[in-house]
Parts: C-alpha cells; sequence; structure tokens
C-alpha cells in the first residue's frame, strides 16, 4: 500500500513536518504547527561535489567502518526511507501505516472524548425533553396503562390465557409522533445554531474538541451544521419503527471508529467536517481540567 504524496509528520522527528512525494522524503522540514504550502516544497540546490585527493589508491570504505557497510550518499535527509528507516522507526511498516494526520495542524480527537461530549449533550437534550415533553408522555403512560397492567398481571400469575392484550388508548399513535417531533426539534434547536457559529456544543467545550470543515480552520455555518445534524438527528423519527432509528444512530455513533485515517463520523462525512482538538491556551496549561482554579 502506497501513501499519498503531501505533508506528514516526521516520524523521526515528531516536532517538523515534510513533504513525502510517493518514495521518499523531499525539501526541508518546516514545524510540526505551522501552515504548510500547497503542493511540494521548492527543489533543494544540488550540493557542490568537493574535489577527491588524488591518492595511488581509493580506500573501499570509510575510515572507521568496517567493509562492506553500506553509506548514505552525500546530501541525503537522515531518515530517508530510501536508504534506511528512519530513526527509532521500523521500516517497512511505514509506509504502509502513515503517521496521523493534524488537519490545520491540529490533532484528530479520541474516540473517548467525542463519546463523553455527546453523552452530555444527550443528557442537556433530555432534561429539556423532562420540560417540555413531560405532559405528552405523561398522557402517554395513561393511555398504554390498561395493556401494561394485563401484561403485568399475566407474568405474576402464570396462566394459559389465549385472550389478546387489551388495546390502548385510542390517542396513543398520535402522542408519540407528538413526542418524537418535538424530541427531534428541541435537539435541532439545542445544537445547529452553536455547531455553525464555533463547531462546539456545550458537550464538545467540556471535552476541548471542535468541529471544523475539512478544507480550512473556519466556522461550519448554518447549512453545514445542518446537514452534519440530519444524519443523526433526523432518525429519532423513526424510532416508532421498531426502533430503525436508535439503530441507525447507533451505527453513526461508533462509525468514527472504523474509519480511517481522518476518524470521521457518518454525518462528518455528509458534512465534510473533522473533529479535532482545540489547542490549549496558556492558561488552560496552568490550570489543567481536574485541577483547582
Amino acid at each position: 500500500m502506497s501513501v499519498a504524496p503531501g505533508w506528514y509528520v516526521d516520524p523521526a522527528d515528531p516536532q517538523t513536518r515534510r513533504y513525502w512525494d510517493g518514495e521518499g522524503w523531499i525539501g526541508a522540514p518546516i514545524p510540526v504547527d505551522a501552515t504548510p504550502p500547497e503542493g511540494p516544497p521548492p527543489p533543494e540546490p544540488e550540493p557542490t561535489p568537493e574535489p577527491e585527493p588524488v591518492t595511488s589508491a581509493t580506500p573501499s570504505s570509510t575510515p572507521g567502518t568496517p567493509p562492506g557497510t553500506p553509506t548514505t550518499p552525500p546530501g541525503t535527509p537522515a531518515g530517508d526511507p530510501r536508504h534506511g528507516p528512519p530513526p527509532g522507526w521500523p521500516y517497512p511498516t511505514w509506509p504502509g501505516r502513515p503517521p496521523e494526520p493534524r488537519p490545520h495542524g491540529m490533532p484528530l480527537a479520541g474516540f473517548g472524548a467525542r463519546l463523553g461530549a455527546r453523552l452530555i449533550d444527550f443528557g442537556i437534550v433530555f432534561l429539556l425533553n423532562v420540560l417540555v415533553n413531560g405532559w405528552f408522555v405523561a398522557r402517554l403512560l395513561d393511555e398504554i396503562s390498561v395493556p401494561l397492567n394485563e401484561f403485568g398481571r399475566r407474568l405474576q400469575n402464570p396462566e394459559r390465557n389465549t385472550e389478546p392484550l387489551p388495546q390502548a388508548g385510542d390517542q396513543t399513535g398520535s402522542l408519540i409522533v407528538v413526542i418524537l417531533l418535538i424530541a427531534t426539534m428541541l435537539w435541532l434547536a439545542y445544537e445547529v445554531p452553536s455547531m455553525a457559529a464555533s463547531g462546539q456544543s456545550f458537550g464538545k467545550r467540556l471535552m476541548g474538541i471542535r468541529a471544523v470543515p475539512v478544507e480550512a480552520d473556519a466556522p461550519l455555518g448554518f447549512g453545514r451544521a445542518l446537514r452534519r445534524w440530519n444524519t443523526l438527528g433526523l432518525p429519532t423519527l423513526l424510532w416508532y419503527c421498531c426502533g430503525l432509528g436508535l439503530l441507525l444512530q447507533l451505527i453513526d455513533a461508533l462509525s468514527p471508529l472504523f474509519d480511517h485515517p481522518l476518524r470521521q463520523a457518518l454525518h462528518d462525512k455528509r458534512a465534510q467536517t473533522v473533529v479535532v482538538k482545540v489547542p490549549r491556551t496558556p492558561a488552560d496549561g496552568a490550570n489543567p481540567p481536574g485541577d483547582a482554579p
């Protein structure tokens, strides 16, 4: 498997970034946090070979090097895979597995941080539903109380009863649809505006991660934030269909575990976004999460 040409973190020096042309490193390194230029770096000037002293015999190897030991040609950068593995890197496992990308110079967010942010957001949306949807849920429980009570009675007193369970109330179906519609709209109103403005919901802000467009470090905008939410949020309306919506959301939530190299969920792929760690400021370094202010 070959690696597409591009700027990658140098395995020999993680503090720098170099250009991989498909066969080896070329050009001078740049700092890892710097924005790389478009395309490959300009070619380096060819080193002027020094004239060899005229001697009666040319030694077969460099002084101090055992005969038969291959030498690196002059001017070859250290760690060039065409002349041996980078120091401390077990070649040829690379470039079969390239270094992890850093979109816009920022590391990718881990699955644990993304899951924690999503659980925080779900908790907030659940509390909003308790306030707004509570009355409708109480009405729904009242509509289905008769068949539920009969089902519980039959479990406690096993008996052969071929009669069907009593029917739920006439408003059961309508109440379920209303509850799911309200829950979906509450989720949309909570998440889309904040993601459009800053790429962060409240949960993402607490976990120190942010969603950014693949092509630039910029706000998502309302349209992209809405497309991103649609893939994960709209299946809530399908919970009524034997839990189909919940299954689709579970697949979406787990999809970053199987996506390489950008760890994109299905909703990230639709909106062309990627989730990264937010760079810590000097104030954050003085007071890391969990420390007393």
